[in-house]
């Protein structure tokens, strides 16, 4: 689920219920199907025919941290040749996109509980053409920067199961967080295929999610980047500033101009900005 948040449980909800009652969209042993995805999630084959008729989807995608499912089904419905893996650690989240998958109808998304930290259980070397982190929790604070997704410890991760032309893209509505990744892309090695600071006017037909339009209506900014895999590097070292905090704008002018203060970081931004207005008021005197 984006930023951490658990799904708000409708009126008796009971999880494991649906968890049954939707069931044909989760495969609860993703390791199994590791170096078989494209093939054993072919619609028609199953686990146990893989790959006997030799079809299989062109490729295959990973949306890490897929929340309700929108954007999977969405992106699904138009690339119906490639297979959609929606993976999540919350429960909560697992159930809801697997009734989304369900009930759009689609044949090529297969819902999976588990996070970023499995990523080279579930897929063998290769196998991933692209790896969605949309909206992954910042966590700001310097002691939890090791449960961040977007960071140099992941990527290095994802270039073992990516393809050699695969791509990591992040969205975020998170600046501090936008701009850490982007110190963390080149020291894994990996290249900026493109970024934008204002994904929703500058690539306004990509799919979105609940989550994002409820975004835009705060007045959230979505941040974005490609990032692709190059030469692995020999040594791997943390050399950027880990709390989010250090990312903020510090001027007055522009911490007021920060309209959406990021997920986690409004006490922060608060303390900023009565900070950089009370040195502006000395500094006037």
């Amino acid at each position: 689920m984006p930023h951490g948040l658990h799904a708000r449980l409708p009126k008796n909800f009971v999880l494991e219920e649906r968890i049954e009652r939707y069931a044909d969209a989760i495969e609860l042993v993703p390791a199994g199907l590791r170096g078989r995805w494209a093939s054993a999630c072919f619609p028609g084959i199953g686990a146990e025919g893989a790959g006997e008729g030799g079809e299989a989807f062109r490729e295959v995608r990973l949306d890490l941290g897929c929340g309700k499912g929108a954007f999977a089904v969405e992106a699904a419905r138009r690339n119906p040749d490639v297979l959609f893996v929606a993976m999540d650690s919350e429960p909560i989240c697992v159930a809801y996109a697997a009734q989304r998958v369900c009930e759009s109808g689609v044949s090529n998304v297969v819902v999976v509980p588990g996070s970023g930290f499995d990523v080279t259980r579930y897929f063998s070397p290769g196998e991933l053409s692209l790896i969605y982190l949309n909206f992954p929790t910042p966590f700001p604070r310097k002691r939890d920067a090791h449960r961040r997704m977007a960071s140099v410890e992941r990527l290095m991760d994802f270039r073992h199961v990516l393809s050699p032309t695969g791509e990591v893209r992040l969205r975020t509505d998170s600046q501090p967080l936008f701009d850490f990744m982007l110190t963390q892309v080149p020291l894994a090695g990996y290249e900026l295929a493109w970024s934008s600071r204002d994904a929703r006017a500058d690539f306004p037909g990509e799919p979105t999610s609940e989550y994002e339009e409820r975004l835009g209506a705060q007045g959230a900014r979505v941040c974005a980047l490609a990032a692709t895999p190059g030469p692995e590097p020999a040594h791997v070292e943390q050399t950027a500033e880990l709390s989010l905090a250090a990312y903020l704008p510090r001027s007055l002018d522009e911490l007021e101009g920060l309209a959406y203060a990021p997920h986690g970081m409004q006490a922060t931004v608060t303390n900023l900005r009565n900070r950089a207005a009370k040195e502006a008021a000395r500094g006037g005197r």
